[in-house]
């Protein structure tokens, strides 16, 4: 491997300012006024530097970011892009990740998050910080650990993802998704995870008014229902609930266990009411 050109404490400016750099280390350095500074650029590091301007980094491969910040009019900053980790950064920008391929952010945060991580593949997200509606559509193969997010239509569309110790204010969450695994974590949303297949909530706990509707296959282990009503409209469940339900609505089928459940609608006309298996701990607290 090459040894690499070090670039130090200077103020880039200018469209395309670095353009097809290669085997470059970039050192407290300013990326100001003039757009695509690092457009394919290859095997970069960059550490302590400012981007200020926009889409500092699209068709770029093996990239490194550390100790970095992307400014508000860094907006679109890294798209179609491959191999790249970002650790200890601030993201101001929104729409940032659009396509790109094996990403890894550890300890980042992004107070404006809108339309960040669409379309990507292989993402890896560590203490990641995020605000900011319909953040990682459409994404694949995410595994996700200490994530927390304050925006709604978060994940759609988005399969094979594993979520860990995270919490998520997020109305419309997991929608349209397929394989979703979400760990000892917190949701509350409205409407969450409509359209979705293969979901799975393992140790969560979920407020959600008409949550978890429209499924195929809904697994919840130990998971705990906090202020939920009309839950599971439609869906095949498999649910085991260590927590009163205050109401379920019309599941298609499969078996709903619960401490207790507040109201029981089973509508004949629309669902086939013995396909569904429901036990209440206390037998007393399952409604007529």
């Amino acid at each position: 491997m090459s040894e690499k050109t070090k670039i130090h404490q200077k103020i880039l400016t200018g469209e395309r300012a670095l353009f097809q750099g290669q085997d470059l280390m970039i050192t407290d350095t300013i990326f100001d006024d003039g757009e695509s500074p690092l457009k394919e650029s290859r095997n970069i590091e960059l550490d302590g530097c400012m981007f200020k301007w926009k889409y500092p980094l699209w068709y770029a491969k093996n990239i490194s970011v550390k100790d970095s910040t992307w400014f508000e009019m860094a907006r679109a900053g890294v798209w179609y892009t491959e191999h790249m980790t970002v650790e200890d950064c601030a993201i101001e920008a929104p729409k940032n990740f659009r396509r790109c391929t094996d990403l890894t952010l550890r300890n980042v945060s992004f107070p404006n998050a809108a339309e960040t991580f669409w379309n990507c593949r292989g993402v890896c997200l560590e203490r990641v910080t995020a605000k900011g509606d319909y953040f990682a559509m459409n994404c694949e193969n995410m595994a996700v650990r200490d994530f927390t997010l304050y925006g709604n239509y978060s994940f759609d569309g988005a399969k094979n993802v594993e979520i860990r110790d995270s919490r998520l204010l997020s109305k419309d969450s997991f929608w349209n998704s397929e394989n979703v695994t979400v760990y000892d974590s917190f949701i509350s949303g409205e409407y969450l995870g409509w359209n979705a297949k293969n979901l799975t909530l393992i140790n969560c706990t979920v407020e959600s008014l008409q949550g978890m509707c429209y499924i195929d296959n809904l697994v919840m282990k130990n998971c705990r229902l906090l202020n939920t009503t009309l839950a599971f409209e439609y869906s095949t469940v498999d649910a085991e609930i260590d927590s009163h339900i205050d109401s379920v609505l019309n599941p298609s089928g499969g078996s709903i266990r619960a401490g207790s459940i507040g109201e029981l609608i089973l509508e004949k006309d629309k669902i086939d009411p013995a396909k569904t298996v429901i036990i209440c701990r206390n037998s007393a607290d399952v409604p007529a």
